[in-house]
């Protein structure tokens, strides 16, 4: 048998045992259908959640052997194993569809830029630690007083406009990433990002000037990170210069940009007659 505790900041502990199944989210609803079936399920709202964070995030899951867990809505998140997992800790991305399976010990799920901060977001973190035990274990603690039935629709998280400067420029940022080529990435220098820009659209704005594509990135940082964790709104210029790595990395993780929009930009390169000029 197993047994799951899920906990977070702001919310309370929930005890999960063989068959039974989690419900995250900011509004989750347990699934209508025969009494008996909706014992096996629990809600779990998330405290403090910004308004884009879909109302049913994911599933945990809990097997007899396994415990797995369902990526269902959006932002995305990073799915992190500690010390007890095959061959040392790991980290996962999560989008929507993915399913990935807990080890046991401690795993520690960042949902990338879901908790409401004042007018802006930072990430929210819950821990869940899975245990195998010989005996029974408790049903998870039922929370009706959290439930909300009448929550506000799903929000888009904050972007940037397709196909605009900003968005060009994450996308030279997080190619590394989005290409598959992050064994060891090296962020592209200004030079490079204009030219990559110039290559995929025909016209680069005005990001022959190095100041222009450093504005760009803070644009994308502040995007990506939100205002509480933008590495730009701190620091000094050589950590300013730093950062560049993580604003692509984290431009890919909560998918300012993706694979597909790469795909995208390098066929209408190689067909200059389809670019936006």
């Amino acid at each position: 048998m197993l047994r799951v505790m899920v906990r977070g900041s702001g919310a309370p502990a929930v005890v999960l045992g063989s068959g039974e199944t989690l419900l995250v989210g900011r509004a989750p609803q347990v699934p209508e259908g025969r009494p008996e079936t909706q014992l096996r399920f629990s809600p779990y709202p998330l405290p403090d959640c910004a308004e884009h964070v879909s109302r049913l995030l994911g599933e945990v899951v809990v097997g007899d052997e396994t415990v797995r867990l369902r990526w269902r809505g959006n932002p995305a998140a990073q799915l992190s194993s500690m010390f007890d997992a095959p061959g040392g800790a790991r980290r996962v991305i999560l989008t929507e569809g993915v399913s990935a399976q807990l080890d046991d010990g401690e795993n520690q799920l960042l949902v990338l830029r879901g908790k409401q901060v004042g007018a802006g977001h930072a990430d929210l973190l819950l821990a869940m630690d899975v245990t195998r035990v010989d005996e029974t274990t408790t049903r998870p603690i039922p929370l009706p007083a959290l439930l909300d039935r009448d929550a506000a629709p799903t929000k888009d998280a904050p972007g940037l406009v397709p196909h605009g400067r900003e968005w060009f420029v994450a996308l030279a940022l997080a190619e590394p990433w989005l290409s598959g080529a992050d064994d060891y990435p090296r962020p592209p220098t200004n030079r490079e990002i204009y030219e990559r820009v110039l290559s995929w659209r025909g016209y680069a704005w005005n990001l022959e000037r190095p100041q222009r594509v450093d504005e760009a990135i803070r644009k994308v940082s502040a995007v990506a990170f939100g205002p509480h964790e933008d590495p730009f709104r701190a620091g000094t210029d050589r950590q300013v210069r730093n950062v560049r790595f993580a604003v692509g990395r984290r431009a890919a993780e909560v998918r300012l940009v993706t694979a597909d929009d790469l795909s995208a930009a390098n066929r209408a390169r190689r067909n200059p007659s389809t670019e936006e000029r």
